[in-house]
């Protein structure tokens, strides 16, 4: 390489180099500037608010939770609440939409018909407009004495939903770990009966052992710490309801619309993974008298997968990132404690960054295992 303009590795070494000067000047320039700004408002920088008590009322969180904790731990709670309503939607919506996208291809004219309208009015509706109708429809369920009571134990009002639960002990942690521990080895035989049949050609069930090892062992262990089971049915008392396991409006409804929501465009990109295998694939299937179940179970949706999975990644994305909107129906995730946090902290840089690091880091998650899992069963050429 020659230092001259003529020469073109020159030149764009010398160009890169500008650009992140640029670059680097304009970060300086903001950096200085904020900083600035907040000197003149007397507004104080940093994270040590977060040992502060916070004195926030949150309704419903997944750890204990009390005001006079931290707001560390408030905002510990947000992070757990958005996890939760985003783990339990990707899931739910991965199924209905799966189930939709299958339906959506029915020979049946009523069914394949009801599902793409189903389709097109879900998908387009403005999805803030969905959470605020199906808030709307549990507000105006009747009050807990008139509740629905579709079951032993169930309520539905306008308090929310109202199911029995039970105590959770310590042996039901046993067996919850055994459960995990069975799954792993029941993973590891499948393995190993693949490669068996493959070098045999005779097939091995998996299914007895993973009864055995993920139902039989947990149900031993539990039985060997005594069996224990307290049940908490849910019963009026008063004005509400007591014990059980409580779902509340805002995030039946939340759930509800994000769930319907992204499942409509899942069931497109199902339907179109699956119209993507060749027909070759079921009349080949079909002639070996394989039922047209167990076609798309065994041959077509494995196929699919590998152009299911790339955009059902960005749907997850969508979901985790479209439960932001939970502010607007009054559930507590990240963002609707932040707000309030930095309201009263004054520290709107510090809030509006842990939101930021929050939904990055679950998105940047769900992106590394989709794109692992996407990687596992791409083709490979021999």
């Amino acid at each position: 390489m020659r230092i001259s303009w003529s020469d073109e590795r020159f030149r764009g070494i010398v160009w890169q180099v500008v650009v992140v000067a640029i670059v680097a000047a304009i970060f300086w320039w903001l950096w200085s500037n904020t900083v600035r700004n907040l000197e003149v408002r007397r507004i104080a920088s940093g994270w040590g608010f977060l040992g502060r008590e916070a004195g926030l009322p949150i309704a419903e969180s997944v750890i204990p939770y009390d005001p006079t904790n931290t707001y560390l731990r408030a905002l510990t709670v947000g992070v757990l609440n958005t996890l939760k309503v985003a783990i339990i939607g990707v899931v739910l919506a991965t199924v209905l939409g799966t189930v939709l996208g299958v339906l959506r291809l029915s020979k049946n004219w009523l069914v394949s018909r009801f599902v793409g309208a189903y389709v097109e009015v879900v998908r387009d509706l403005p999805l803030l407009l969905q959470l605020l109708f199906w808030y709307a429809v549990l507000q105006g369920l009747p009050g807990p004495r008139q509740a629905v009571n579709p079951a032993t134990g169930v309520f539905l009002s306008n308090r929310g939903l109202k199911l029995p639960w039970f105590e959770w002990l310590d042996a039901h942690s046993w067996a919850l770990l055994a459960c995990v521990i069975g799954i792993v080895l029941t993973l590891i035989w499948r393995k190993k009966a693949l490669a068996r049949q493959m070098a045999d050609g005779q097939p091995r069930r998996v299914w007895p052992v993973a009864l055995l090892l993920c139902i039989g062992a947990p149900l031993a262990v539990w039985a060997a710490q005594g069996a224990p089971f307290s049940p908490d049915i849910p019963y009026l008392r008063g004005f509400n309801f007591q014990g059980g396991l409580t779902v509340s409006p805002e995030f039946f409804a939340l759930l509800v619309g994000l769930t319907l929501y992204t499942a409509g465009f899942i069931c497109e990109i199902v339907r179109a993974g699956i119209l993507a295998v060749h027909q070759g694939q079921w009349e080949a299937a079909g002639a070996l008298g394989l039922p047209r179940g167990r076609i798309m179970r065994l041959v077509v949706l494995p196929q699919a997968l590998r152009v299911i999975i790339p955009p059902m990644t960005s749907q997850f994305l969508n979901l985790t990132k479209n439960s932001s909107l939970a502010v607007a129906i009054g559930y507590q995730d990240i963002v609707s404690i932040a707000n309030t946090t930095l309201n009263q902290t004054g520290q709107a840089i510090e809030g509006i960054a842990a939101i930021m690091l929050v939904y990055l880091t679950i998105s940047l998650s769900i992106s590394l295992f989709m794109n692992w899992y996407n990687t596992r069963i791409a083709l490979v050429e021999r």
